[in-house]
């Protein structure tokens, strides 16, 4: 029985012309579809490289200042519709849909004050 080679671009197994998995060990990579093994080389001069960016710790503290409610409509958690609050009688409320139940029923509604930050939801 003979195998046949192809002639294939970096990262593409050379007996089966598969996309080779870019998880490489010592010993090299494992083929997913004809299980060969195959050597670093067979990426060629290929570079990988990952950059990480790390945000701050405070990266997801709300931008209102810290302890006071927030009286912006800049700063509200999404689009802004006049809602009264049971909590704070305040009359615009930002909100968010979500999709929770099955399709053929409606989306759940998430809504936020924009002065105190009371949260409730509706189903529509």
């Amino acid at each position: 029985m003979s195998t046949v080679t192809f002639k294939t671009d970096p990262g593409f197994c050379p007996d089966c012309g598969s996309i080779l998995p870019l998880l490489v060990n010592v010993g090299g990579v494992a083929c997913y579809s004809c299980k060969r093994n195959w050597g670093i080389e067979v990426f060629g001069d290929m570079a990988v490289s990952y950059t990480l960016n790390f945000n701050s710790k405070d990266a997801y503290a709300s931008s209102a200042r810290q302890g006071e409610a927030a009286d912006d409509e800049d700063e509200a958690e999404g689009p802004v519709v006049e809602r009264r609050c049971p909590q704070c009688q305040n009359d615009k409320m930002s909100y968010a849909t979500l999709q929770l139940r099955s399709a053929d029923e409606g989306q759940t509604v998430f809504y936020t004050c924009t002065k105190c930050r009371f949260k409730e939801t509706e189903n529509s």
